[in-house]
């Protein structure tokens, strides 16, 4: 099924995101796809406990290095229905929407009140210097205003940031539930008893089920390439997104529809790729349309790239490697300043 074309009537009534929202509306793009997410969270879980079970069954051995990659993914999957459950496209009540999410943080030990804080100031603000906390990273510098402000260590780190930009992905996964700690310590969410005890529990029957079946040695293998791992996966499924996409300065002022096409990258390759990014490589459709369920932002996709090109706004995809690429020439760039100075 393909989405409904732009209507000529729209063309005269409203904003431009007014007009294309309604064909949105119009195409059934906004309705919820309940049987997708039951398929798709019974068949997480479902292979979550054949990875317990297969974790059990190898024991003390170091064949368990293979089951931390296949949790680092699982783990990730997890996450990636986190999200969809922060943005409420799962299920039409927020109460119902925030128990699937909360759920899912137990499994993968990232405070879900924080993580939706934090990513809905995102999604008001994309890659804006002042406002977007996912640019306001101490060791990285994604504009050359940033990259004046930084000092001593953070200094160096932002000149090479380009070469140490994946490296840095291992603590990703660890440096989240440090956060996620931290808000619950600093009191910065409102539901503190329960992500507190999420928190507690998801640390504790991790630890002691890798120790209680592992030997201390493989133990901290284990943890280290998962953890690692995971990292990687959740920082490689975001970074296309928008780094390397244009970053707005204090004052500089766009329209919604433009604010979030022209700091978001799509990236394309087929069902192979919608599934290793969980639906993040139709990040354009995502950002107008935060609601809109996971498996229709496929089907919006040519809809809302017609509309951008009709009205000549910039809409941008490239295939995953050359997102990376294009990441990692902005990471170099922006770093060049320092490294030509002492």
């Amino acid at each position: 099924m393909t989405a409904s074309p732009v209507h000529p009537s729209d063309d005269k009534l409203g904003s431009d995101f007014a007009k294309l929202a309604r064909s949105a509306k119009r195409a059934g793009l906004l309705q919820r796809r309940y049987t997708y997410y039951a398929v798709r969270i019974a068949i997480n879980f479902l292979l979550l406990a054949a990875g317990a079970v297969a974790f059990v069954l190898l024991g003390d051995s170091w064949w368990q290095l293979f089951t931390a990659v296949f949790f680092a993914v699982m783990f990730t999957q997890f996450a990636f229905i986190g999200h969809d459950a922060g943005h409420r496209q799962i299920l039409n009540s927020r109460r119902g929407n925030n128990l699937v999410g909360q759920l899912h943080s137990a499994i993968t030990g990232i405070s879900y009140e924080w993580w939706v804080g934090k990513h809905n100031r995102h999604h008001a603000n994309p890659n804006h210097e002042e406002e977007d906390p996912d640019i306001e990273i101490a060791a990285l510098a994604f504009s050359h205003e940033q990259s004046r402000t930084k000092r001593g260590l953070l200094r160096w780190v932002a000149k090479y940031q380009a070469f140490l930009f994946f490296p840095m992905l291992l603590a990703e996964a660890v440096m989240l539930r440090a956060r996620s700690v931290q808000a619950v310590l600093r009191r910065e969410i409102e539901s503190v008893k329960l992500e507190a005890g999420l928190l507690t529990a998801h640390i504790l029957g991790y630890l002691v089920a890798v120790f209680l079946v592992l030997s201390p040695a493989k133990a901290v293998v284990f943890i280290v390439v998962h953890q690692g791992l995971m990292g990687v996966y959740l920082g490689c499924s975001f970074a296309p997104n928008h780094k390397g996409m244009p970053v707005l300065a204090e004052g500089e002022k766009l329209d919604y529809l433009r604010k979030q096409v022209l700091t978001s990258r799509n990236v394309i390759g087929g069902r192979g790729v919608d599934f290793l990014l969980g639906g993040l490589n139709y990040q354009i459709e995502h950002h107008l349309f935060p609601g809109m369920p996971r498996p229709n932002l496929r089907r919006a996709q040519p809809l809302i790239r017609e509309f951008c090109t009709r009205r000549g706004i910039s809409y941008s995809q490239c295939g995953l490697l050359r997102s990376y690429a294009e990441v990692l020439r902005h990471l170099h760039a922006v770093g060049a300043p320092l490294r030509h100075t002492r």
